[in-house]
C-alpha cells in the first residue's frame, strides 16, 4: 500500500457516515471558530470606547465672581462630554456611587469643589496641586479599571496643558506690557542721558568759570587790600600834606610878612660881604620880583591849602571806602573759592550722572531687545508651545493597523495548533494495518502525518479567508502569510504525531500541555522579554513563537530575512518530529511493548 492509498483509506474512514463527515468538518473549522471569532470580537475594542459608560461628577465651585469667575470644572466637563471618548454620564456623588456598585458604569471621575482654586493657587501664597478623583470597581471589569487609570492620566495632562497655556499666555502678555514700559523707560533714559551730557558740559564750563572767578576774586581781594592800604597811605599822606599845607600856608604868610625885613637883612648881609651899594641895589633889584612872586605864590598857596584841606577830607573818605572794598573782596574770594569747590564737585557728579544715565539707557535698551516683540497671535502660539512643548513624531517600520490585526499572528498560530490537536481526536496517528502489512516505517509515518497535516492546512486556508475577507485584515504578503500558516499546520501535525506514536493517548495530553506552554511563551501579546526566565527560555525553544514572528513579518511587511530564520527553526521541528515518529513506527514494526498490549489510561 502506497502513501496516497493510505491517506485515501483514512479519509474514507473519516467520511464513512454523515456524522463522521459532520465531525470532521466541525474539527476542521475549529481554527476558524477560535481564531476568527476571537479576532472578530477583539478587532477594534479601542474604537468602541465611546460605548463604555463612565460617570463624571463635577463639584467644582470655581474662583472669582462675575467677569473674573473661572470654573475649570465646567470647561473640563464640556471637553470630556464633547470628545466622545467614553459614554460620559454627569452624575451626583450618590448617583455615581450607586451606579458604580451596580455595574451601570465602569468607573467614576470626580472633579472636587476646590478644583479651580487649586489650579489657580500657583499665583497665591499657598500653592497646591489640584486633585482628580478616580473610583473603580474591579468586580465590574479589571481592564475597565486600567482603562480608567489611563483616561484620568490623559485628563490630567489635558488640564495641565490648559492651565499651563493660560498661565503662559498671561506671562507672555505681562512680558509684552513690560517690554512696552521698558521701551518708554528707554526713551526717558535717552532723554536723561542727553540732559546729563549737557549738564556735564555745563558743569565743566561752570567749574572753569568759578575757578576763574575764584582766581579773579583772589586777585581782586589782593588788589583791594593793596588799594585799601594805598588809600590809607594816601589818607595818611593827605592828612600829613594837609598839616604841611597848613604849615606851608602859615610859613608862606610869614615869608610874605617877612619879605621887607628879609630885604633889609640881605642888603645888610651883602654889605657885610663887602659888596658895594650899587651891587647891593642891583641884587635887591633882582630880588624884588622874587618878593612879588612870593606874594603871588603865597596867595596861590593859601588857595592850595584850602584845596589840600578838601583833599585830606576826601582821602579819608576814600580810605574808609577802600577798607570796605577790601573786606568785601576778601569775602568774595572766600565765596568764589567755595563756588569753585562746589562747581568741581558738581562737575564730578554730573560726569557720574552722565555715565550712569548712559548705562541706564543702554541697559534698558538691552532689556527691551532681550524681550521679543510679539503680537497676540504669536503669544498664543508661544503659550501653546510652553504648555505642551513636546510633540511625538511617531513613525513605524511596519504597522498592524488595529488591535485585532495586532493579535492576528498570535491567535492564528494558536488556532493552527488547536485545529491539529482537535483533528488528532478522530484521526488515527498510525494505521496498525499499514504497520503490519508494509513494514515501511517512513511511508507509514508520512501517511500518518500528511492526513492531519493536509486537513489542518485546509483549516488554515479557511481561517486566512475569514481574516482577509470577513474581517478585512490587510496582508503585505498574503501568499507568504498563507504559506507560513499552512507550514505551521504541517509542523504541528508532525509534533503531535510523534507524541501520539511514542506516548499514545498520553501524547495527546502532552500536546495540550505544550499548547498551554506556547500560549504563554509565544510572545503574542506582551513582549516575550517580560516573561520569567524559565518561560523566556521556552520561548526560544518551542515552535509557536517562530510562527508568530514569521507571520508578523509577512503580514505587516517586515524583515523577510527573519522569516527565513523562523522557517528554518520550524523546519527543524518538522524534520525532527517526523524522524522521531519514524523511529517510533520502526519500533512498532519490530516488536510490541506492554503499552501496545494494555489499554491507555487516557482515551
Amino acid at each position: 500500500m502506497k502513501i496516497p492509498a493510505m491517506i485515501a483509506a483514512e479519509l474514507r474512514r473519516l467520511t464513512a457516515t454523515r456524522m463522521s463527515v459532520i465531525a470532521l468538518l466541525a474539527l476542521m473549522l475549529v481554527p476558524v471558530l477560535y481564531g476568527g471569532v476571537y479576532l472578530w470580537a477583539n478587532q477594534d475594542p479601542y474604537g468602541n470606547f465611546s460605548e463604555v459608560p463612565v460617570g463624571l461628577v463635577n463639584l467644582d465651585e470655581g474662583t472669582g465672581a462675575g467677569a473674573d469667575a473661572t470654573v475649570y470644572g465646567d470647561r473640563v466637563t464640556d471637553q470630556l462630554v464633547d470628545s466622545g471618548a467614553f459614554d460620559w454620564k454627569t452624575l451626583t456623588p450618590d448617583e455615581a456611587a450607586t451606579a458604580l456598585a451596580n455595574g451601570d458604569i465602569d468607573f467614576v471621575v470626580t472633579l472636587p469643589a476646590d478644583f479651580s482654586a487649586a489650579l489657580s493657587s500657583a499665583a497665591g501664597d499657598t500653592p497646591h496641586q489640584a486633585t482628580i478623583g478616580l473610583q473603580t470597581n474591579d468586580a465590574n471589569n479589571y481592564l475597565a479599571s486600567t482603562i480608567g487609570t489611563q483616561a484620568v492620566e490623559k485628563i490630567r495632562r489635558s488640564v495641565a496643558e490648559l492651565v499651563g497655556q493660560e498661565a503662559a499666555s498671561r506671562l507672555l502678555t505681562a512680558l509684552s506690557d513690560i517690554r512696552g514700559k521698558l521701551a518708554e523707560a528707554t526713551d526717558g533714559a535717552t532723554t536723561l542721558a542727553d540732559g546729563a551730557g549737557r549738564l556735564a558740559d555745563g558743569s565743566a564750563q561752570l567749574q572753569t568759570g568759578t575757578a576763574a572767578l575764584a582766581q579773579g576774586a583772589g586777585t581782586l581781594s589782593s588788589g583791594a587790600a593793596q588799594v585799601a592800604d594805598g588809600a590809607a597811605q594816601v589818607a595818611d599822606g593827605t592828612a600829613t600834606l594837609d598839616g604841611y599845607a597848613d604849615r606851608a600856608g602859615a610859613a608862606g604868610q610869614q615869608v610874605v610878612d617877612a619879605l621887607p625885613q628879609a630885604r633889609d637883612d640881605i642888603a645888610a648881609l651883602l654889605a657885610q660881604q663887602g659888596l658895594d651899594q650899587a651891587t647891593i641895589d642891583a641884587v635887591l633889584a633882582r630880588l624884588d620880583p622874587v618878593g612879588d612872586a612870593a606874594r603871588t605864590a603865597n596867595a596861590r598857596l593859601q588857595a592850595a591849602v584850602g584845596q589840600v584841606d578838601q583833599l585830606a577830607a576826601g582821602a579819608a573818605q576814600v580810605s574808609a571806602g577802600a577798607a570796605q572794598v577790601s573786606s568785601g573782596a576778601s569775602a568774595l574770594t572766600d565765596g568764589a573759592n567755595q563756588a569753585a569747590s562746589g562747581a568741581a564737585s558738581l562737575a564730578a557728579g554730573a560726569a557720574q550722572v552722565k555715565d550712569g544715565s548712559a548705562q541706564l539707557r543702554d541697559g534698558l535698551a538691552q532689556g527691551v531687545a532681550a524681550i521679543p516683540d510679539t503680537d497676540a497671535a504669536t503669544r498664543d502660539a508661544q503659550a501653546k508651545t510652553i504648555s505642551d512643548p513636546v510633540a511625538v513624531d511617531s513613525s513605524a517600520l511596519t504597522s498592524a493597523g488595529d488591535y485585532g490585526a495586532g493579535l492576528a499572528p498570535f491567535f492564528a498560530a494558536l488556532a493552527g495548533w488547536i485545529g491539529i490537536y482537535a483533528l488528532f481526536l478522530i484521526v488515527k496517528p498510525i494505521s496498525r494495518r499499514a504497520v503490519t502489512a508494509l513494514r515501511s516505517p517512513i511511508r507509514v509515518t508520512i501517511a500518518g502525518w500528511l492526513t492531519p497535516a493536509l486537513l489542518g492546512a485546509v483549516g488554515m486556508v479557511a481561517l486566512f479567508g475569514v481574516l482577509s475577507l470577513a474581517l478585512g485584515f490587510a496582508f503585505a504578503n498574503p501568499l507568504g502569510t498563507l504559506g507560513i500558516l499552512m507550514f505551521a499546520s504541517f509542523t504541528y501535525a508532525a509534533i503531535i504525531l510523534a507524541l501520539n506514536v511514542w506516548l499514545g493517548s498520553v501524547g495527546q495530553f502532552v500536546g495540550l500541555i505544550l499548547m498551554v506552554l506556547q500560549l504563554v511563551t509565544a510572545g503574542g501579546t506582551f513582549p516575550w522579554q517580560t516573561l520569567p526566565a524559565p518561560l523566556a527560555w521556552l520561548h526560544h525553544v518551542l515552535p509557536m513563537g517562530y510562527v508568530v514572528d514569521a507571520m508578523r513579518q509577512l503580514m505587516y511587511g517586515g524583515d523577510l530575512a527573519r522569516v527565513g530564520a523562523d522557517v528554518a527553526v520550524l523546519l527543524t521541528w518538522l524534520v525532527g518530529a517526523l524522524a522521531l515518529a519514524a523511529i517510533g513506527v520502526t519500533r512498532m514494526t519490530h516488536r510490541r511493548t506492554l503499552r501496545d498490549l494494555q489499554p491507555s489510561l487516557i482515551g
